[in-house]
């Protein structure tokens, strides 16, 4: 099955609520209301609403707070808040990492200890639902990975709790200091990536790339708060099945092949094997002029594609050969062991859930007891099955 693989747009800044837009726009935050509603004292709800920003439709995501003064709070404080909603174990321990990158680079910028920072901004109640809202919706949607486009930071100035400060501010370079992703200034004068939307972005993903080679799925866009002349304010999140070669691609090599001693045969399918092929075969066929031939096959996996190619033009007498990638869907299998009159005979299992879907006794195994009990193969295969149903 390919893989799941997700790409980010920041191309005009990254928020924390501009990607929980993008995930609900994909519907990766269903249930997250619920998870809300659980810890009733924190006061925090969502409202979702389509919205537009330029030409783009969005979905804008708003937290609602009942608390119109949120405490400073401190990493335990955060944590015990965290400890208390209901989402599985990762999600939890993913948000707070998150929580520890921006207090290690708020640590950086005042020139504190990180045990001593407390959180202003982002320990208010809808900074804490964005990060935890934000890794649950990566959660739900099981990407096997997460790539972003180069950070748009902005510039000018902002004002803060802390003070007027310059952007990209000190928190967000700090945070970008400690990774290996690319951002750019922008021309804008404003602040296009908070420190929570890097902080997000920094431990969830997997760096910056272009987007990546994929089957386009869905599309996500998330609106900021905030109206741009120049450009739509939002991060748009592309999820697709990947259709990059990886390690456990499966690939067919095959050739025609009308000059080989049909002796042969055996030997050249035996190397392929032997060279890290799952399977080899020979179909008849006609080639042009009406000459009787054979097409070789091999199905293989990426990493062993090479020496497949090189079993196949040293064992045949083939001087090219053809690949083409295919799906593969295989049942779950494992294996047991049966006892005929003290010979022992490996049988495979194949499920399709819960549920046996084949019994198959390996045929050396008959074979070889079959000889030494001087019975019929067609018999001991039969007894080996039988023996396994008895067993599973």
């Amino acid at each position: 099955m390919a893989e799941r693989i997700g790409w980010l747009d920041c191309t005009s800044g990254v928020s924390g609520d501009m990607l929980l837009g993008a995930l609900a726009d994909v519907g990766a935050l269903d249930g997250f209301s619920d998870v809300l509603a659980a810890v009733p004292d924190l006061g925090a709800s969502l409202v979702v609403t389509g919205t537009t920003r330029g030409a783009l439709a969005a979905r804008r995501v708003e937290v609602l707070t009942s608390d119109d003064d949120p405490p400073h709070r401190t990493r335990s404080d955060v944590q015990h808040v965290l400890e208390r909603m209901p989402v599985p174990d990762d999600v939890r321990d993913r948000a707070m990492r998150v929580f520890d990158r921006l207090a290690a680079a708020e640590a950086v910028v005042h020139g504190i200890d990180k045990g001593e920072v407390q959180f202003h901004e982002v320990g208010a109640v809808d900074s804490i639902v964005d990060v935890l809202g934000v890794c649950f919706g990566l959660h739900a949607l099981g990407l096997g990975r997460l790539v972003v486009s180069p950070i748009a930071l902005g510039g000018g100035v902002v004002d803060t709790q802390h003070g007027p400060v310059p952007v990209p501010g000190p928190a967000v370079l700090a945070l970008l200091q400690e990774t290996a992703l690319a951002a750019v200034g922008g021309d804008q004068q404003a602040e296009l990536a908070t420190p929570t939307g890097v902080a997000l972005v920094a431990e969830l993903s997997d760096g910056t790339d272009t987007l990546p080679s994929m089957r386009v799925r869905q599309v996500g866009i998330g609106a900021g708060s905030r109206q741009s002349g120049d450009r739509p304010n939002v991060v748009r999140l592309v999820v697709g099945e990947s259709t990059a070669a990886s390690a456990d691609a499966w690939l067919v090599i095959e050739a025609n092949v009308d000059d080989l001693d049909p002796r042969l045969w055996p030997e050249v399918l035996d190397a392929l094997l032997a060279a890290g092929a799952a399977d080899a075969w020979l179909t008849p066929i006609l080639m042009k002029k009406g000459r009787p031939a054979h097409t070789v096959s091999a199905l293989t996996t990426e990493e062993h594609a090479d020496a497949v190619r090189r079993a196949l033009f040293a064992e045949s007498s083939t001087i090219g050969a053809r690949t083409t990638r295919v799906d593969k869907s295989a049942l779950d299998r494992d294996w047991l062991d049966v006892d005929l009159d003290g010979q022992r005979i490996r049988v495979k299992i194949a499920r399709d859930g819960d549920a046996v879907v084949s019994i198959n006794p390996e045929w050396d195994d008959v074979r070889a007891a079959a000889h030494a009990l001087g019975r019929a193969a067609k018999d001991v295969l039969a007894d080996a099955s039988a023996a396994a149903r008895q067993l599973i």
